[in-house]
C-alpha cells in the first residue's frame, strides 16, 4: 500500500506541483485539503509537476471536515515544527497518512492540541531556521518512511 501525503490548506503552487511530482515519484497519493492559495489549475502548479501532474494519485477534500470523515481511523500523524518528537520515531507502516500544515503558519492549533502524541519534527540544529521549506520535508519524511518500510 502506498504512503499518503496530505496537504492542508497550501498557499504555494510550485511548492504543491513539487510535492505532486514526489507523491509520484515515491508511489505515494496526494490528498489536498481546501481551501487553496491559488487554483489547481495554475501554471506554476504544473511547471513543478512537470508533465507528471495527470499521473498523480489525487484526492480533494473541501474543508479539513471532508478529510476526516473519510480517514478519521486511519494511522495519521501530524508533521510541525512545534512536535517534541522526531521524525525518526515514527512507526513507519503502508498506508499511513503524513498531515503538513500550511506555508506560512503549519498546522492549525487546534489539531496539534488534539493530537499531541502523533505530533512529530524534523530536527532543526540551526536556532535561526524557524522551519524547512514545505516541499522538503516532505521529502525528508515520505522517503524516511519508504527506507524504514522497504
Amino acid at each position: 500500500m502506498p504512503l499518503n501525503i496530505v496537504l492542508i490548506e497550501p498557499e504555494i503552487p510550485n511548492n504543491t506541483g513539487n510535492i505532486g511530482r514526489l507523491a509520484l515519484a515515491s508511489g505515494s497519493n496526494l490528498h489536498l485539503v481546501k481551501p487553496f492559495g491559488f487554483e489547481l489549475d495554475d501554471k506554476r502548479v504544473k511547471r513543478a509537476g512537470l508533465d507528471y501532474w495527470q499521473h498523480i494519485s489525487l484526492f480533494i477534500y473541501e474543508d479539513i471536515e471532508a478529510f476526516y470523515a473519510q480517514h478519521k481511523h486511519k494511522n495519521l500523524v501530524y508533521l510541525s515544527s512545534h512536535g517534541e518528537t522526531d521524525h525518526w520515531s515514527i512507526d513507519y507502516e503502508d498506508d499511513m497518512f503524513f498531515i503538513f500544515g500550511k506555508e506560512s503558519v503549519g498546522l492549525p492549533k487546534t489539531i496539534t492540541a488534539q493530537n499531541p502524541g502523533k505530533l512529530y519534527k524534523i530536527p532543526l540544529y540551526n536556532p535561526q531556521i524557524r522551519s524547512l521549506n514545505l516541499a522538503n520535508a516532505v521529502g525528508i519524511v515520505i522517503y524516511e518512511g519508504l527506507r524504514n518500510i522497504r
